[in-house]
């Protein structure tokens, strides 16, 4: 593995967990970050010290990743309002993917887990700012952190935490709201390109229009001209498999995925190897996840984790659970954590030209790329028989613009997250808990309009790409010069052209 300079190493310092994970810096093995006030502090003073690298590109986007943390983590102060911060700091399910040698994992892992009383101490110390919603939709996950764990020392301090975030769920400040200028801030300091949240909601509202149109066209080709074609979907998504067959069901899916993808040319590589598979315990909070062989990591599998419902859950809690895998919806997620979605795009990473950007990852192109991806297939033709396909495609990304719609309109004090639980259930086929869930996710993740955020840009960017191309434009040549980038901030893909 190569040595990151000074400049890098400090950016990847204060993103010690998606470094390890997602860039693949095993050196963080075994090691938490501080999160205190003080650590968070000493961190940022690091920031910036160094020469830039050579490459232009390379150092705009190295520039970007300092300018957000700045914005993060000094000017809006995230770790202490957000135990979401502390959350991955103290995860151990990076240790359950197999990037390298079982016993060495397992000692990363006891010298992880003997760390967390002062992890946890800084956390404690750090989240005196977090609001009621946000201490409320993640106490199950701040629970959950200890599944699996016998450690006494750390069950203590995890204890010390829950009761923290209790603490903060009662007590703390009934608006979660982060305010407009900050949201735009911070979605805007994160992709080196300015917001404009108006505009943006504005976007979204005209996406989810298209979007309206297409899905009613899609159920039109099943026949299904006289119902809404939101009630279509409803009835659509109960046709799945049951407990046992889920996970078959998305491994004949992806080998489907995968050949389509290497036969259309999608992507610029074709070859490693992606598995399917139960989720680690540690991570069965998600139904399906895509855990890639990241580029600092020797080759090796990579892993599309799915996750059943648990047969002892009620029956209606298994049968909501089964309906995101249903025939209409998984092929969509099959292409999104898969071919040409996560696992392409990881195979791409692991050949960019230079550290810069093999580990520093933007979230809103990682997801923006796979959502494209959806679309993507949709065009080309993959299932081309059969309009579920495209159904399930048009269901994913209402749920995605409406994300979107809601973190503006929440975070701009537009919205309650009631009133976004609403607007989930007269825009996408979610109802009741579904709905309410994924609007209560605002408040707590304000980014998560990424998905349509970064499709919407590099769809923008391809019609360019078009335009400015002319007869020498393929989406092949053009899907090779954007992952050339890497996983670059959103502002900067333009280079592609």
């Amino acid at each position: 593995m190569t040595e990151l300079d000074a400049r890098l190493r400090a950016i990847t310092d204060l993103m010690v967990a998606e470094a390890r994970e997602g860039g693949g810096r095993h050196e963080y093995d075994g090691r938490i970050q501080d999160l205190s006030p003080g650590g968070v502090r000493a961190g940022l003073a690091r920031l910036g010290q160094g020469p830039a690298p050579d490459d232009a590109h390379d150092a705009r986007h190295l520039q970007v990743f300092e300018e957000s943390l700045r914005t993060q983590l000094g000017e809006l102060e995230l770790h202490r309002k957000n135990p979401l911060f502390h959350l991955s700091n103290l995860d151990l399910a990076c240790y359950d993917r197999d990037y390298g040698p079982q016993e060495e994992r397992d000692a990363a892992r006891a010298a992880h887990l003997a760390l967390w009383p002062e992890a946890v101490d800084q956390a404690v110390e750090a989240l005196d700012q977090v609001p009621a919603p946000v201490a409320k939709s993640l106490l199950g996950a701040v629970k959950g952190l200890a599944a699996g764990v016998t450690d006494e020392a750390a069950l203590r301090a995890h204890g010390r935490l829950v009761a923290h975030v209790e603490r903060a769920a009662a007590e703390g400040d009934p608006d979660a709201s982060l305010g407009g200028e900050a949201l735009a801030k911070l979605m805007g300091t994160a992709e080196g390109l300015p917001v404009d949240l108006g505009k943006l909601a504005e976007r979204a509202d005209a996406e989810r229009d298209r979007l309206m149109a297409l899905l009613a066209e899609s159920c039109a080709k099943l026949g299904e001209k006289d119902k809404a074609p939101l009630d279509v979907v409803r009835e659509l998504v109960k046709d799945h498999p049951d407990p046992e067959g889920v996970i078959e069901a998305a491994r004949i899916g992806t080998e489907k995925a995968i050949a389509f993808t290497r036969e259309k040319d999608l992507v610029p590589y074709h070859d490693g190897e992606c598995l399917v598979g139960l989720a680690p315990e540690s991570r069965r909070w998600a139904m399906a996840m895509m855990a890639w062989n990241s580029p600092g990591e020797p080759e090796g599998p990579s892993w599309y984790h799915i996750t059943p419902p648990d047969t002892s859950w009620p029956k209606q809690e298994q049968e909501e659970w089964l309906e995101v895998f249903s025939a209409t919806t998984l092929p969509a997620i099959n292409v999104h954590e898969v071919a040409p979605g996560h696992f392409s795009h990881a195979r791409a990473l692991r050949r960019a030209p230079s550290e810069v950007r093999r580990v520093l990852q933007s979230l809103a192109f990682i997801e923006g790329w796979a959502h494209y991806a959806e679309e993507l297939c949709v065009e080309e033709g993959f299932e081309a028989g059969d309009p579920r396909f495209e159904i399930g495609v048009w269901v994913e990304a209402l749920i995605r613009v409406t994300r979107l719609a809601c973190a503006i309109g929440v975070h701009t004090g537009q919205m309650t997250v009631e009133e976004g639980a609403r607007r989930f259930e007269s825009d996408t086929h979610l109802a009741g808990p579904a709905a309410l869930s994924e609007a209560r996710r605002a408040s707590f993740d304000p980014t998560y309009g990424r998905y349509t955020w970064g499709k919407l840009l590099i769809m923008d960017l391809r019609e360019r790409a078009r335009a400015e191309w002319g007869a020498g434009f393929t989406v092949q040549r053009f899907h090779k010069e954007l992952l050339h980038l890497g996983s670059p901030p959103l502002g900067l893909i333009d280079a592609a052209l």
